[in-house]
């Protein structure tokens, strides 16, 4: 278990009862830290400028559970502290990517505070990307720009490999054509025609687990948003058929674990965004002009939902 178990007895005071009660209990988990710790870490390479904004939240666990059973606050960091540390490790040592600075901070509290036995950093990074102006990238202007979401997270247990994991979400993409859905069930459930041409629209969200610390992150996490956005939309000039969202999610999985060696699982859900085609043929009086134009309704809700975790296979021991 990753905290120290304890079995403790409550008892119940203060008015007369029937009878006095005893509770056997244990804990399962503790962890305590520090939520939402806002950063904006500048670094100035001459005239070029870079910029991270990270919003972090630590969490530790201690091999003790005193301060819960006896309220013994001796071995208790503060979380105004693991605030303050935040700050200083960024200062000291830079932020080079969400992650990195993740793993140095679990590495940091588990190295100074013998009786931590785990640490967990959760880290949402800020989408702050360089200007372009006359097609030229601005040397220190900034736009804020929600192309994808970053979030990582590294827990590590004393003694142990650290587990990171980093997530792209709320990247919202459209096809008007080659997707199809058809040849589905048909039963006296179904009212759903089959479509052999729709728009095809989603809001990824991918996850991804990795099988080792020695990588490049900020590398992997472009990669990983080009494999989504080649696989979902295919050549710029031709596109690329989509069956169904179930088989565009497993070839986005597949050529992320094909061509991202770092990467060992990954999950990803792409809910059905639907766009319904209006039916004009209520409206026999209006001459419509005949035209491969087409009005749609938007509807949010409610939506198709796929989502799978896609691992490579354990290597077969010899």
């Amino acid at each position: 278990m990753l905290c120290h178990v304890n079995t403790c007895e409550s008892k119940f005071h203060g008015k007369k009862m029937a009878s006095e009660s005893v509770v056997q209990s244990e804990f399962v988990y503790t962890g305590y830290g520090k939520n939402f710790v806002k950063l904006l870490y500048l670094r100035r390479e001459g005239d070029i400028h870079y910029v991270k904004e990270l919003e972090v939240s630590t969490e530790l666990t201690l091999n003790n559970v005193k301060d819960y059973t006896h309220g013994d606050n001796s071995d208790i960091i503060a979380t105004d502290s693991q605030k303050n540390t935040v700050y200083v490790l960024a200062r000291q040592y830079g932020v080079k990517s969400s992650e990195r600075f993740a793993l140095l901070l679990c590495e940091h509290f588990l190295r100074k505070y013998r009786h931590v036995i785990r640490a967990r950093i959760h880290i949402e990074e800020a989408p702050w990307k360089r200007m372009e102006i006359g097609g030229q990238q601005h040397v220190h202007a900034f736009l804020f720009s929600h192309e994808a979401k970053h979030v990582c997270e590294v827990e590590k247990v004393r003694d142990e490999k650290p587990t990171i994991w980093t997530a792209l979400s709320e990247l919202r993409v459209m096809k008007t054509t080659q997707s199809a859905f058809k040849n589905f069930v048909s039963d006296e459930f179904r009212t759903l025609p089959d479509a052999d041409d729709r728009l095809f629209c989603t809001v990824v969200q991918c996850k991804w687990w990795y099988n080792t610390s020695d990588i490049d992150f900020e590398r992997t996490w472009e990669g990983v948003k080009s494999i989504i956005l080649e696989t979902f939309a295919g050549p710029a000039d031709r596109g690329e058929y989509s069956p169904s969202v179930q088989n565009t999610l497993y070839l986005t999985a597949q050529n992320i674990l094909a061509k991202m060696p770092g990467v060992e699982k990954v999950y990803m859900n792409l809910p059905n965004v639907h766009y319904f085609g209006i039916d004009f043929s209520k409206f026999p009086k209006i001459d419509f002009i005949k035209n491969d134009d087409n009005v749609y309704m938007p509807t949010d809700k409610p939506s198709g939902n796929i989502n799978a975790t896609i691992a490579r296979k354990p290597k077969a021991r010899l």
